[in-house]
């Protein structure tokens, strides 16, 4: 599957609900520029495409902060970022100081560029799409439509443009999938599930004992499923749909903005003639109209899009298949007795498999369900196997992924905050397991008096070194690194808004409020921070500007009074538990930007706290072992595996935490120690036994590295501290902050896990757990409320179950927990929860 393209679009919405996908708005219009004069920021919805082997690609793009002039910037010159930074020089933020003095020359850069291909797994097609000129062919607002965009001119053209431009699109009904249902019926993987189904039980598949009626009665069986998975497109209403589009976009969005390059490349990939597999992050119900929008103004066919049965309502779901959709289960097998519906299956990978066949392209949302966090989810990768069996069954010569970031200011639905206070039993869908389990990876780190705390080394041989497709272990493996890249990338793609950073300021630097000068003071810092780790952002303009329109999307979640001091204001965060989900849902767009560092700022505390209670042999208090600390950070990485990625599946966590431990050193917070001290060290008692009872799979390095490589002795045995400067120290609170919320969580789940009576329902134990954690927060027993929410509770289940502390047992439909025998002494759940507690700063 190579990769080739990225693609960005920019959205911003007028009022109160502002999306955008993933990049920082460039310019809009002076007609909308006069509606909202006070105005500057621009939430942008950026698309991005991004072809590729087993990843994405996307292109970066220009804000006008940070270029004094444009080919596509039709606004005045917005404040550059150096005279900004001059007005704010007098008095030093926390970020400014922690982090940006070194890299200070970056203030008059462009746009940082994400969302290229991998370079390990895609190293060809990096490029393949790609030259020199793309980043700067500028922006497009989509919605901004007028007689120059078609081929007539005057003012009758003028009045009617939207309908020109329409009608000029390049849709017809030769573009799309023919005969589908007759062709999947035909498919002789069809017509075995049907005689299958027909067949007696004790002799499937047997033609002598079958029934023709029982053979027609199943016929037309799958052909009413088809007729409820099949899109039926339709050009005519892509176009009206168009035009309706076009006009309640320009009602209550300040634009849509695209990077022209970005579709060229697009367009190129087309020329290809291979189908292209759209995968966006899933986070809003408009996300399954912007899509087909964007590729319908640039003359680009319409994909197919994958929704769940849920939204087959009449006359909805009549649209929605003539604009491309096709409905799916939300699970596959519903028969009554529980079986798998082989016949379903079937009908669902050959109609698939045809589409490719046809060269149509495919829009499949990986999450299955829209992210209710604010954060992507774990990838369901149901559809997606399809497609990697379609492409080695030879369906199609190759296929084009493309992964696809979404991030808005506002999400058109407001919050999720009944979802997270309430207890939701959704649909499970099984995702990709990885190779390695975390009972593998974690739980020796736990319990290191285990005596079989190692990994079994006959089942890591068991796992196979063949590529062969029909292996299924490879298969799987296969799949959840092509799902995690995909995943990993569209969220690395994702711009962050100006909500995001105004909220996660508000609950993790200032949670007991600041004046409105100083929050914008690190605002526009933090916005620095973000462009320096070659993260995008999706907005533009003055930060006072920027932090005003923020504050008033946030809405009733901030709270603003005007102090007699100076007449100067007070912004504080809401302390409702609703308000506070809110802000922490829409302060996890920025989450991702910072939470390496955060990591390795709570593994600092977890090292430094051991080492105290434990005492030193012959080491220096002050002196931190970085082999220590990056094992100590790998660790942290799979505890909370399941709320985030830190690296791609082709990387070695332990390479990334080693290099975001270098990059806190080449900010100062973290310090070489010198010569003298390093050779009068020598390693504690406790950190041998720790480095001994430690995995395979957690091993600061392989066999097949080199010698000389970056992970050779001379770093292993380097040893740091942490520098006491204010500003640092601030620093370092900062980010471990970040993941108070997490560690709160699950340090409250295990310590309900001690007075666990099993066995017990699943959905009960979770629901059980949720209204404790809720209370917690209603009794302001939690330092975090944010600590409560359903998705906090459903990813410290998942946890406890993979590491081993359930043991769950399949009853029907239902599953079992119950304690493991590992965890039964009450000393191993002890345990368990200093594990997790010495991550924490109380």
């Amino acid at each position: 599957m190579p990769e080739c393209i990225a693609f960005a679009i920019f959205l911003t919405l007028l009022g109160k609900h502002c999306a955008n996908t993933a990049f920082a708005q460039h310019s809009f219009d002076l007609e909308k520029r006069r509606k909202a004069k006070e105005v500057q920021a621009v939430s942008d919805l950026q698309f991005r495409s991004c072809v590729m082997d087993e990843t994405a690609l996307s292109l970066g793009t220009i804000d006008v902060s940070y270029l004094s002039a444009s080919a596509d910037c039709s606004i005045s010159r917005c404040k550059h970022s150096s005279e900004e930074w001059g007005e704010y020089n007098s008095r030093p933020t926390l970020f400014r100081s922690a982090t940006l003095k070194w890299k200070e020359a970056l203030l008059s850069r462009k746009r940082p560029f994400v969302g290229r291909c991998c370079y390990v797994c895609t190293p060809q097609s990096r490029d393949n799409f790609f030259n020199s000129s793309i980043p700067s062919l500028g922006l497009r607002n989509v919605i901004y439509i007028n007689e120059t965009h078609t081929r007539y001119r005057g003012w009758l053209a003028r009045r009617f443009c939207y309908v020109l431009f329409v009608q000029e699109r390049d849709v017809h009904k030769g573009m799309f999938a023919k005969n589908l249902t007759e062709n999947v019926l035909n498919n002789s993987r069809v017509q075995k599930a049907i005689v299958d189904e027909a067949s007696e039980p004790s002799a499937p598949g047997s033609f002598a004992q079958t029934d023709p009626k029982a053979i027609n009665k199943v016929k037309k069986k799958a052909r009413k499923i088809l007729q409820e998975m099949v899109a039926n497109v339709s050009p005519a209403l892509i176009r009206l749909t168009g035009w309706v589009l076009l006009k309640l976009f320009n009602s209550f969005f300040w634009n849509i903005q695209i990077h022209r390059g970005q579709i060229e490349m697009v367009k190129a990939a087309t020329e290809m003639n291979l189908p292209l597999i759209f995968l966006p992050v899933h986070k809003s119900h408009i996300d399954y109209l912007l899509l087909t929008f964007i590729l319908f103004c640039h003359n680009i066919k319409a994909p197919y899009i994958a929704a769940g049965n849920n939204l087959n309502i009449p006359i909805f779901s009549t649209l929605i298949r003539k604009l491309g959709g096709f409905f799916i289960r939300r699970k596959l097998d519903q028969s009554p007795d529980g079986r798998k519906d082989f016949l379903y299956r079937a009908l669902l990978y050959v109609h698939i498999e045809e589409l490719l066949r046809q060269q149509q392209f495919l829009e499949i949302f990986l999450e299955g369900t829209r992210s209710r966090s604010g954060k992507t989810s774990g990838a369901k990768a149901g559809l997606l196997s399809v497609v990697v069996d379609a492409l080695f069954s030879n369906a199609t010569p190759d296929v084009l992924i493309i992964p696809v970031g979404i991030s808005y200011d506002r999400i058109i639905e407001g919050h999720y905050n009944s979802e997270q206070l309430e207890y939701v039993n959704s649909q499970s869908q099984k995702p990709v397991p990885a190779p390695l389990s975390l009972e593998q990876a974690l739980l020796p780190a736990i319990l290191p008096s285990r005596p079989n705390d190692t990994v079994d080394e006959s089942a890591a041989a068991s796992l196979p070194n063949s590529r062969d497709i029909t292996c299924e272990p490879f298969r799987r493996e296969l799949i959840s690194n092509l799902a995690e890249h995909i995943l990993f990338t569209a969220n690395k793609s994702c711009a962050v808004m100006s909500t995001h950073i105004v909220a996660c300021l508000l609950l993790y630097r200032h949670r007991q409020g600041t004046d409105l000068s100083r929050l914008v003071e690190d605002f526009f810092s933090m916005k620095e921070e973000v462009l320096a780790r070659d993260f995008d952002l999706g907005f533009s303009g003055n930060s006072d500007d920027v932090v005003m329109h923020a504050i008033h999307l946030l809405g009733n979640c901030v709270n603003i009074t005007n102090t007699s001091r100076n007449n100067e204001f007070f912004v504080t965060p809401s302390i409702t538990i609703p308000a506070v989900f809110e802000l922490n849902f829409y302060s996890n767009g920025v989450f991702h930007v910072f939470i390496k560092e955060a990591v390795i700022a709570c593994s600092l505390h977890a090292v430094q706290s051991r080492r105290c209670r434990n005492g030193t042999s012959g080491a220096s208090p002050s002196l931190i072992s970085q082999e220590h600390l990056v094992r100590k950070a790998a660790s942290l990485c799979y505890l909370l595996s399941n709320e985030f990625n830190v690296s791609l599946p082709c990387q070695v966590i332990y390479q990334v935490c080693h290099e975001s431990v270098e990059r806190l050193i080449q900010y100062g917070i973290l310090l070489v120690a010198e010569q003298d001290d390093q050779e009068d060290v020598s390693p504690s008692l406790t950190e041998h036994q720790w480095n001994k009872k430690l995995p395979e799979p957690l091993s600061w390095r392989s066999d097949e590295e080199d010698e000389d490589s970056d992970f050779g002795e001379e770093q292993r045995d380097c040893y740091l501290k942490v520098s006491q400067s204010q500003e640092h120290q601030q620093y370092i609170t900062f980010l471990q902050r970040l993941l108070g919320p997490l560690l709160e969580a699950y340090s409250s789940a295990v310590i309900f896990v001690h007075n666990f009576s099993g066995p017990v329902l699943e959905s009960e134990y979770i629901q059980k757990l949720h209204k404790h954690l809720i209370s917690r927060t209603e009794k302001n027993v939690a330092v975090y409320a944010e600590s409560a929410t359903y998705s906090h509770v459903k990813n410290a289940v998942k946890v406890f179950k993979e590491i081993g502390v359930f043991k769950q047992t399949q009853q029907s439909k239902d599953t079992i927990l119950e304690l493991s025998t590992t965890f039964l002494p009450q000393r191993n759940r002890q345990k368990l929860l200093e594990f997790v507690m010495s991550f924490m700063v109380l």
